[in-house]
């Protein structure tokens, strides 16, 4: 048996493992603009980009909203200002309105098209609270379904993702 005991020196244990190596990009700054990583924004780039290519789901006039390259759950979405600030208080009015009508909206769309039964909406401000593109605002739409939270995640520390990003986009966009 291959498997070793977390914490243990080679000591085998009953559980597989399942591993996400991908993951580790991403932690380690891979399209985030982060101190010494001199990259673009990526929410600023993806926007002069065609909308299959960016993974697009839908655009406004003052916001678009895409699918999340290191998605919590499959669906997430981002709805991301075209403008680059970062924190709510900079938005305008008409910003603010088309960020939240998108949302509700990206929520229709995905009960539509995929049955959520619940959704997690959340907007980090600042790289402290988590923000992983602190300096350019964005609210996600995560969707839930009953037992999504399943032995997967909670003891496999893995997420299973049903359907590639360029799928789901396209079941979204059609849905839209």
């Amino acid at each position: 048996m291959s498997e070793i005991a977390p914490g243990g020196a080679g000591v085998p244990d009953a559980w597989g493992r399942l591993w996400a190596p991908h993951r580790m990009s991403y932690l380690a700054g891979e399209n985030r603009p982060l101190p010494g990583n001199e990259i673009a924004c990526p929410f600023c780039r993806i926007q002069s980009l065609s909308d299959e290519e960016a993974l697009i789901v839908a655009r406004g006039r003052e916001a678009y909203v895409v699918m999340n390259l290191y998605p919590y759950n499959a669906g997430h979405l981002l709805i991301c200002a075209n403008r680059h600030v970062a924190d709510l208080t900079e938005l305008t009015e008409t910003e603010r309105n088309e960020i939240f009508e998108l949302a509700s909206h990206a929520m229709s769309v995905l009960r539509k098209a995929s049955g959520a039964k619940g959704f997690n909406l959340g907007m980090n401000q600042g790289a402290l609270s988590g923000a992983g593109v602190a300096d350019h605002i964005h609210q996600h739409v995560v969707p839930r379904w009953s037992g999504d939270a399943n032995f997967m995640p909670i003891i496999g520390q893995t997420k299973v993702m049903p359907q590639l990003l360029s799928q789901t986009r396209e079941l979204l966009a059609a849905n839209w």
